[in-house]
Formats: structure tokens, C-alpha cells, sequence
């Protein structure tokens, strides 16, 4: 559970808060006088919603123009309070880790445009279908998560994000797309040139199913025992854990309000966390109330939420994605100093280290808030997890809970068959997805979902920079949902602090 803050942490707060709070306002003040409320050019981006080559430099490369200014705002709230600083300084900074994040796409916005940073793997989305460029993230949520994992701005500032995007415009997601999209990411872990250590995932499901039957469950397991380490956000019902945050394998992630971040004393989970029940719970916390990250002008939840934008190109959410997010870039910090541990250690060592909340029940935060600086200073520990292994021979329309794809004729996608209208055989997939080798080229599930090979600079026309995997469009209906968690996009400013 970790140690109580002791006298070093009080007299660090009492002698830094209003310095820190000086600091935040004067950087606030500069970025205004630089930036301005919101750039002129955003209000043109929200009417815009096209995606055409010739507006793409426009689009993506006038919004950010004073990002040196305020670039650290990014990072000094999340980081300082899981002490990922601390860690920076052991050249735990995520260098040589590849992060896959399962999600809604990356938009090319300033921090997230070098190929250095974001590498493409395949779009299994719908957006693919209806014209969009493959990868680009119009819902605004993939590219946020990806801004507080990696790049300049993120926890592991050296860590590559591996973007493989499920989710639409719309947030439209099926669960055969999300366990298409771990199953590739599986099997490519160690394709050339790449290194896929951490999966973050945000999406889930209310599904009810056993972890033992359920294909989302058992696709995660997967991935777990094939050397990766599943972050998933727990959920934002403030009961009942999310689909597949119920795998007793996986590490599942509930949310913090930091409150006043530089002051422990007040933190406390927040009352949307979702905390499970007593077999499988909550494995830790981290903050997750008004978290920044980058914004995607134009995107679906930037239109819907226009006073979570701040300073014209950051944006303010809530939920346990962004909880998912800062621990999946924790991870990525640990791996990249400790690359030999195996899942199950870096789970057992996060979990150990973890410092208790005196504010929140033992239910709601698990072993606690994650503590990289005593992570790494922890010697590694044996451990070996041995709960029952899933078989994956549930129903995939149990996997989908209540949420379901709806057409625009009024249809709906439920069933034993995926998005394609192809059956479900889990007799077939899941010995395959446990092998590693549910794909063959771009085929999963008996049909064609991506292309099979590796582009070295992208999809033609495409405004996303460096390697991508070669897409695929395929047929299918127009559906629309939204499974993403963690949108709660307005949430508030600090307490102490000046961002809006």
C-alpha cells in the first residue's frame, strides 16, 4: 500500500505550494498574452469537418503556433504527482517501448506529428469506410490518451505510441473490433523495428459475462501472457467494473481527484470510479479529475464541449481513461528502466509501491495512488499470478453488454457475428487469439479486416506522418455509438491555479 507522507512531504508542500502556485498563474498569464483566449482559426476548425490533404496544414499546423510556451502545463500536474519527474531523472522515460493504444485514432496536432513519437497500425474503424483518412482521430479521445502517455507532454516523454484505432467520429465501436485490434497488436509486438511492451485501453463494455467465457476478457489475457501489459480503466459507473476490467489479470486503473495536486492530504477518489466487488476490484489509482492533454479542434467532443478548452489548444477531461492513460505511460517509464520484468511484476511492484488515500475506502482505490519514485526504488519481486485461465468461448453479444451498434435504418448489430456480419466461432478464434495468431495477413475472423504489410510513410493522402500499416476498406453498414469511457469532458479547473 505504501507509506504515509511523512515530515519530508509536508515540508516539501508547505515550502513549495506557493511557489508552484506563482509559477502556474505566471505561465498561464504568458501563454494568454501569447496565444489569446482561442486561436481565430479554431472557430473555423469547429465548422470545418472535412478531412481534404489541401486544409490539412491549416488544420493542424497554425492552432499550436506558441506550444513552446506553455508546453510544461502538459506536464507538471500528473507527473509531479505520481513523481514521474523523480523518475526521469533514473532515464525512466520510456525509451525503447512501444505503447499500442486501442482507441479512437491520433490526430497529427502539434506533439503528436513526429514519427518519432506516433507509429500507425492498422484503422479497424468506420471512419476507414466512410472516406476518412486511415488513423486520424475525429472523436477527439484517442489523441487526448496519447498525449498523456507519451511525447514531449506525456508521462513517458521517450516512449513511441503504436496507434491503432477502433473507434469513429461518433465513438462507434463494436467489441470485434476492439478484440480484432488487441489480437493485432499481439501478433505484431515484435514485428521489426518494433518493441510493444504496454496496450492501453479505454473502451469498454457493461457486460456481465465471466471473465472465464468472455472473448473481450480473454483477448486482453491474451495479450497479457504474450509479454504485454494491459492497462484498462475500470469504469465509470462508480460500481460495477467495466468489460474487460473484470480479468483478474490485467492491470485495471480507478480514477483520483488530485483536488489541489500539490497538497496529498485532500486527494480522494473520485465518486464516478467504478470499484467492482470484492473478488475482483480496483488494482490502483491515479489521477483522473480535469486531467489536460491535447485537443483535436473540429472533434466531435471539442464541438460538444467547448468550455473544456483551454488556452486554444489543450483540453480538460474526466473519467478512468485518463487514469488508464497516466499509468500506462507509468508503465512504459518502468519498462524502459527495468526491461526484463514480465506483466505480472510490474503489476505486483506498482500495486506494493502504491501510497493509501486516507480519504477514499479500501474498495475504491485498491492498493492505492501509483508511486513511480518508490516503483523504482522497490527491488523487483517474484511474482507469478495464477488465477484460472479464461477460455474465450463465451458469446460475443454477451461481450457487447447493453451497448450496441445502431444503423442509420434503425438496425441493430447483435448476435453471434461480428461487425462484418461474419459468425462468431470462439472455438475457432480463441485458441488462435491464445497462441498469438488470430490474424493470417489482414484476415481475422474469415474476413478481410486491413492489409497485411507495413507502408514506410504512411497511407497516401493521409496527414499522418512516418510508418503505417496498410489499411483496408471493407464493406459495412453505418453504425453509431459511443463504448468510450472517460467522457466527462468539462470537469473544472484546480483549485489553486488559473486555467481558464
Amino acid at each position: 500500500m505504501g507509506t504515509t507522507p511523512g515530515r519530508e512531504f509536508v515540508t516539501y508542500s508547505r515550502r513549495w505550494r506557493l511557489i508552484r502556485l506563482f509559477v502556474a498563474l505566471a505561465v498561464a498569464l504568458a501563454a494568454l498574452t501569447v496565444i489569446g483566449p482561442t486561436h481565430p482559426a479554431a472557430a473555423h476548425h469547429r465548422e470545418d469537418a472535412g478531412w481534404s490533404e489541401d486544409a490539412n496544414q491549416q488544420r493542424w499546423g497554425h492552432e499550436f503556433r506558441s506550444w513552446g510556451t506553455v508546453r510544461p502545463v502538459l506536464r507538471r500536474e500528473v507527473r509531479d504527482v505520481v513523481r514521474s519527474d523523480w523518475a526521469d531523472r533514473r532515464d525512466a522515460t520510456g525509451e525503447g517501448i512501444d505503447v499500442a493504444l486501442v482507441d479512437t485514432g491520433i490526430a497529427p496536432v502539434r506533439g503528436l506529428d513526429d514519427p518519432a513519437v506516433v507509429l500507425n497500425g492498422p484503422d479497424l474503424s468506420l471512419d476507414l469506410q466512410a472516406g476518412n483518412p486511415a488513423g486520424v482521430d475525429a472523436y477527439g479521445h484517442g489523441t487526448h490518451m496519447a498525449s498523456i502517455i507519451g511525447g514531449d507532454q506525456g508521462m513517458a516523454r521517450d516512449a513511441r505510441i503504436v496507434n491503432v484505432k477502433v473507434g469513429a467520429a461518433d465513438g462507434a465501436v463494436d467489441v470485434s473490433q476492439m478484440i480484432a485490434a488487441i489480437d493485432w497488436v499481439v501478433q505484431h509486438r515484435n514485428d521489426p523495428g518494433i518493441n510493444i511492451r504496454v496496450l492501453s485501453l479505454s473502451g469498454g463494455t457493461d457486460s456481465t459475462q465471466s471473465y472465464l467465457l468472455d472473448p473481450l476478457a480473454h483477448a486482453v489475457e491474451s495479450a497479457w501472457h504474450h509479454g504485454i501489459v494491459v492497462v484498462v480503466a475500470a469504469g465509470n459507473s462508480g460500481g460495477a467494473l467495466a468489460d474487460p476490467a473484470i480479468d483478474p489479470y490485467v492491470l485495471n486503473v480507478g480514477a483520483v481527484d488530485l483536488r489541489v495536486p500539490v497538497d496529498r492530504r485532500d486527494d480522494a477518489v473520485a465518486a464516478f470510479s467504478s470499484v467492482g466487488t470484492l473478488e475482483r476490484g480496483v488494482d490502483l489509482v491515479a489521477p483522473g479529475v480535469s486531467i489536460l492533454g491535447l485537443r483535436v479542434p473540429g472533434s466531435t467532443i471539442d464541438r460538444a464541449n467547448p468550455d473544456a478548452v483551454v488556452n486554444g489548444f489543450l483540453f480538460k477531461g474526466s473519467g478512468t481513461s485518463q487514469a488508464a492513460a497516466v499509468v500506462s505511460g507509468a508503465v512504459a517509464q518502468v519498462l524502459s528502466d527495468r526491461p526484463e520484468m514480465t506483466p505480472d511484476q510490474v503489476k505486483a511492484l506498482l500495486m506494493a509501491t502504491a501510497r493509501s488515500i486516507p480519504n477514499s475506502s479500501t474498495t475504491a482505490q485498491g492498493a492505492g495512488m501509483i508511486d513511480l519514485r518508490e516503483a523504482l526504488r522497490a527491488p523487483v519481486p517474484a511474482a507469478d499470478q495464477s488465477f484460472p485461465l479464461s477460455t474465450g468461448l463465451g458469446s460475443i453479444e454477451a461481450a457487447r453488454g447493453g451497448g450496441h451498434l445502431e444503423a442509420t435504418d434503425g438496425s441493430v448489430l447483435a448476435g453471434e457475428i461480428d461487425v462484418l456480419g461474419a459468425p462468431w466461432k470462439p472455438q475457432v478464434w480463441a485458441p488462435r487469439s491464445s497462441a498469438g495468431s488470430a490474424w493470417d495477413g489482414g484476415t481475422w475472423n474469415g474476413s478481410v479486416w486491413a492489409g497485411s504489410e507495413w507502408l514506410p510513410a504512411g497511407a497516401p493522402g493521409s496527414p499522418l506522418l512516418g510508418r503505417s500499416w496498410r489499411s483496408e476498406i471493407w464493406s459495412g453498414r453505418s453504425w453509431r455509438a459511443d463504448q468510450w469511457l472517460g467522457n466527462s469532458w468539462r470537469g473544472r479547473s484546480w483549485r489553486e491555479g488559473s486555467w481558464n
